[in-house]
C-alpha cells in the first residue's frame, strides 16, 4: 500500500493547500467569470501528457538496451568459457571480470557508487584480455568476441545517456507552476458553470471538485517525476536492476 501512496508528496499537499485557500476566497467574496476550461486543460495536459510519454519511451529503451547489454555479455562470457586453448585460471579471470561489468554499471544506475568512468574501464578490461590472451584464443574467437562486445557498449553507452539526460526541465517546469496556478483559474469558472452565475451556499461541491481535478494533476506530475529516473528503486514501475547483474 505504501508503494501505491508514494505519489502522495509535499507537492501534493501544497498543490491541495492552494485549491482548498482558492476556493474559500473565491465564495468568499463571490468571485467567478465565464471561461473556456477547454483552453487551460490544452494548457497543462498536453505538455503534461507529453513529459510522462518521453519519460515512458526513455524507460523502455533503457530495458531494451541492458538486455541487449546483458545478453552480449553472457555470449562473451561463454564463448570464452567454451574455448579449450583458455588455461581454467585465465577462464575464471575473465568471468570474474565480465561479473565486475555488470555490477559496475546496475551499481553506477541504482546506487551511484560508481562512476561512468569506472564502468567504461572495467568494460576495457576485457579488451585488455583478449589482446593478452589472443594467441589462446584464435581468431575466429576474437572476431565472434569483439562483435558481441559492440553489443555490450552499445547499451552501456546508451543507458549512460539516457541516465545522464532526461526529458526537458523547461516543460517540467511549466507543468508544475501551472499546476500551481491551475485552482486560482480553474475554481471562479467552476462556480460559474455549476450556479449559471448565481450565489450558492453549497461550498462542498466546490471545493471537492477542485480539490480533485488538482489532486488529478498533481498526480499525473508526480507519476512522470518518478518514471523520470527508472534506475533509482523509488518508483513503482521502475527497472528491476537486479535482474541484469550477471551472478
Amino acid at each position: 500500500m505504501n508503494r501505491y501512496l508514494s505519489i502522495i508528496n509535499t507537492r501534493t499537499v501544497f498543490a491541495l493547500a492552494i485549491s482548498v485557500l482558492v476556493s474559500f476566497i473565491t465564495l468568499r467574496y463571490e468571485f467567478q467569470y465565464n471561461y473556456d476550461l477547454a483552453l487551460i486543460s490544452i494548457a497543462i495536459i498536453f505538455p503534461l501528457v507529453f513529459t510522462i510519454r518521453s519519460a515512458f519511451r526513455r524507460r523502455e529503451k533503457a530495458l531494451e538496451f541492458l538486455s541487449l547489454f546483458k545478453a552480449g555479455l553472457i555470449t562473451v562470457n561463454n564463448s570464452f568459457q567454451e574455448n579449450k586453448k583458455l588455461d581454467p585460471a585465465k577462464k575464471l579471470e575473465i568471468k570474474n571480470i565480465i561479473v565486475n561489468v555488470s555490477a559496475f554499471l546496475v551499481d553506477y544506475l541504482g546506487t551511484h557508487n560508481r562512476s561512468r568512468e569506472e564502468v567504461l574501464t572495467e568494460t576495457g578490461k576485457v579488451f585488455a584480455f583478449i589482446q593478452t590472451n589472443s594467441d589462446s584464443l584464435g581468431k575466429g574467437v576474437v572476431l565472434k568476441i569483439l562483435r558481441f562486445m559492440r553489443d555490450v557498449h552499445l547499451g552501456v553507452e546508451n543507458v549512460i545517456a539516457i541516465n545522464q539526460h532526461r526529458t526537458p526541465i523547461a516543460i517540467r517546469a511549466y507543468c508544475l507552476i501551472f499546476i500551481y496556478i491551475y485552482p486560482v483559474i480553474y475554481t471562479p469558472a467552476l462556480i460559474n458553470r455549476l450556479f449559471d452565475g448565481r450565489a450558492t451556499s453549497e461550498a462542498w461541491i466546490v471545493y471537492a471538485l477542485s480539490a480533485v481535478s488538482t489532486f488529478i494533476l498533481i498526480s499525473l506530475y508526480n507519476v512522470q517525476e518518478q518514471m523520470e529516473n527508472p534506475f533509482d528503486q523509488k518508483g513503482l514501475d521502475d527497472i528491476r536492476l537486479s535482474n541484469y547483474k550477471i551472478e
